[in-house]
């Protein structure tokens, strides 16, 4: 049965690659055809000095000063050595052998991208597969910045003026080490009425944030980051001071209730549960490291270990495979994060991405200590059309099947169904979660609108061989309005409920009958906030101050059933934010949000709560043996 779901698969997939690759592949970054002097001089000069440039407002021209008008215009590899034109590598060229450290997923760099991308630019992007690197990023804004500094969109050169800037100390050659403090921040949050803090039964007032402690009353956060690289070595370190006040959690009664419906009786060694907010709950005053991680590049791939992000999925709310909602975890982990262009295969399917990482789960007590890897393999067939699938496999536990290359093999390889004798023996290939995303920018508004659905299914080869067992994550996303070209919009819709039966009771997604405490981390899950067997949506309207600066508007729905949750419930979420700049080196985000939950099963009656919160962000200058005295 797999086997035949696996072929049927394949050959969905390469007619899809058929169908999209006959709209054509073009080469982003190329100097378009023109007779006109300044605009050549344009294209060959570096857009990250765009403030030295004057821009016309009337006409929606750059206009160059004379010095650099009348300067001969050099070919584009002699001005960005490291620059490849999207499509086939160049094997004459020398490859990039210098390392590189990831950029933090939560970054303003991420939606920056996103925005211009969606506005037709940045075509050699996987939006499906983050973090990237700071030399990916940069490579990707290398192969656009010609187009967009030749176009006529304001909004695309400030982004892109921003986006350089951030990253000006990978564009030395040959780059030098870099090192020094990359950021120090302070959050302060006040949270006023009850909140929720329990993503695999009943919610979660605070979402995507790394698994961070809050309760209500005053919380805090204080940390600093630091970045190394030099040649092909990278390391990045974030660690943080955690204040959370003491909180009441749930009755004994309830926590008994919650623990039956994953048929665990609530008693030692399951008891505590972290997926389970227990009471009384203590305070929490912590020093936490977010991310850790020391890398090797080696042809085009950073092989790295220590505690690391992963975002797979193209949407912005959630990611159905693995987001920063729960706390990272530690792994190893090899990362092709440049575009691979395999012989014959490219042909067909274009230049692709893969990316694998193992480590081990926190937080679980049945089975204990189990491991987990995710596998994603992500392709571009056109320039306007991405699709990638991703496996996880959560197995191994003590008192379950250990942990060594024969049980991973078997998880790995295994393409048949698990039968109810060999799911609770030593053979067990693990809890088996596929995905399967895509992202497409729409035929006739290329530049304003990119559609995206993200995927998961249990135990399935692939959601397109079971789309009615699996959970979906769809988007919208117009990055610009026609003479509104600051305000862009975006729109998801999110479901774990599949109609299959009438009732799971909350035992499809994200949950396994081994694996009892599911697709967690330290009691939160990994993948989308959603959660197990619910139903919600997102949407956020963003006026942009400049290229890293906005206002946004935001609203999250959810509503989890009855029939899983005794009583259902229900949140309703919205948010104002603002991100704002003091210069280079200050940036302040200033948000407040106002939930009304219901859960009678915790509380009766509507419950309301108020979030207010600041946190400033201090980015020194990063320091590095290339720059001049």
């Amino acid at each position: 049965m797999r086997t035949r779901a696996f072929f049927s698969f394949a050959g969905l997939m390469v007619c899809a690659a058929v169908t999209f690759r006959g709209q054509g592949l073009t080469t982003s970054g190329l100097l378009p055809a023109s007779s006109d002097e300044q605009s050549r001089a344009l294209h060959a000069w570096p857009i990250y000095a765009l403030s030295s440039y004057t821009l016309s407002s009337t006409r929606s021209q750059v206009v160059l000063p004379s010095s650099i008008a009348a300067r001969p215009v050099p070919t584009v590899e002699h001005t960005y050595p490291s620059v490849t034109p999207y499509g086939p590598i160049d094997d004459r060229r020398s490859p990039d052998h210098d390392g590189s450290a990831y950029i933090p997923v939560d970054s303003w760099v991420y939606p920056a991208m996103t925005r211009l991308y969606s506005m037709g630019y940045l075509d050699s992007m996987f939006l499906g597969m983050r973090p990237w690197t700071r030399r990916s990023a940069l490579h990707m804004l290398q192969r656009s910045q010609y187009a967009i500094a030749a176009s006529d969109n304001l909004e695309a050169q400030e982004i892109l003026d921003k986006l350089l800037r951030e990253l000006r100390l990978e564009l030395p050659d040959p780059r030098g080490t870099v090192y020094g403090v990359e950021s120090g921040y302070a959050r302060l949050m006040g949270i006023g009425g009850p909140t929720l803090r329990d993503s695999y039964h009943l919610g979660q007032t605070i979402s995507n944030d790394y698994g961070r402690p809050y309760q209500s009353g005053f919380n805090s956060v204080m940390g600093y980051s630091t970045l190394n690289e030099s040649g092909r070595f990278s390391l990045y370190v974030r660690g943080e001071y955690q204040h959370a006040p003491a909180g009441s959690g749930y009755s004994q009664a309830l926590a008994s209730q919650l623990s039956l419906l994953e048929m665990i009786t609530y008693a030692p060694p399951n008891a505590p549960q972290t997926t389970i907010p227990a009471g009384p709950i203590a305070e929490q005053n912590q020093f936490h490291l977010i991310e850790a991680t020391a890398s090797f590049h080696l042809l085009g791939h950073e092989i790295s270990g220590g505690k690391q992000d992963a975002w797979l999925g193209p949407a912005s709310g959630g990611a159905m495979a693995w987001s920063n909602n729960a706390e990272n975890i530690y792994s190893f982990r090899i990362n092709r994060v440049e575009p691979l262009n395999i012989f014959l295969v490219s042909k067909l399917l274009g230049p692709l991405r893969y990316d694998f990482f193992i480590g081990s789960l926190k937080g679980h007590s049945a089975p204990n200590d189990p491991w987990v890897h995710a596998d994603m393999f992500s392709f571009r067939p056109t320039v306007n059309f991405e699709f990638g699938f991703e496996r996880t496999i959560i197995w191994g536990g003590k008192g379950h099947e250990p942990v060594t290359l024969h049980t991973f093999f078997k998880g790995f390889f295994d393409p048949n169904d698990t039968t109810a004798e060999e799911k609770f023996s030593r053979d067990d290939p693990g809890a088996r979660y596929s995905v399967f995303n895509f992202s497409y920018r729409l035929p006739f508004v290329r530049k304003y609108a990119t559609l995206y659905i993200d995927s998961i299914a249990h135990d399935d080869v692939t959601p397109v061989s079971a789309p009615r067992r699996a959970a979906y994550r769809t988007g919208l996303y117009l990055s610009q309005i026609p003479k509104l070209r600051r305000l862009d919009f975006r729109a998801e819709a999110v479901t774990t409920d599949p109609g299959v039966a009438r009732s799971h009771s909350g035992t499809f997604n994200y949950f396994e009958v081994v694996q009892l405490q599911g697709y967690t981390n330290n009691g939160t899950i990994m993948g989308d906030w959603i959660g197990r067997e619910a139903k919600g949506g997102q949407a956020w309207l963003t006026y942009h101050l400049s290229g890293n600066e906005w206002i946004q508007l935001a609203y999250l729905n959810k509503k989890t059933p009855k029939d899983f949750i005794p009583g259902g419930t229900t949140q309703n979420q919205f948010t104002a934010s603002v991100m704002k700049r003091f210069g280079k080196d200050v940036e302040m985000k200033s948000w407040v949000q106002y939930e009304g939950w219901k859960a009678p099963i915790y509380k009766t009656g509507l419950q309301k709560n108020v979030i207010s919160a600041v946190q400033f962000t201090w980015y020194p200058q990063l320091r590095s043996t290339s720059e001049r005295p």
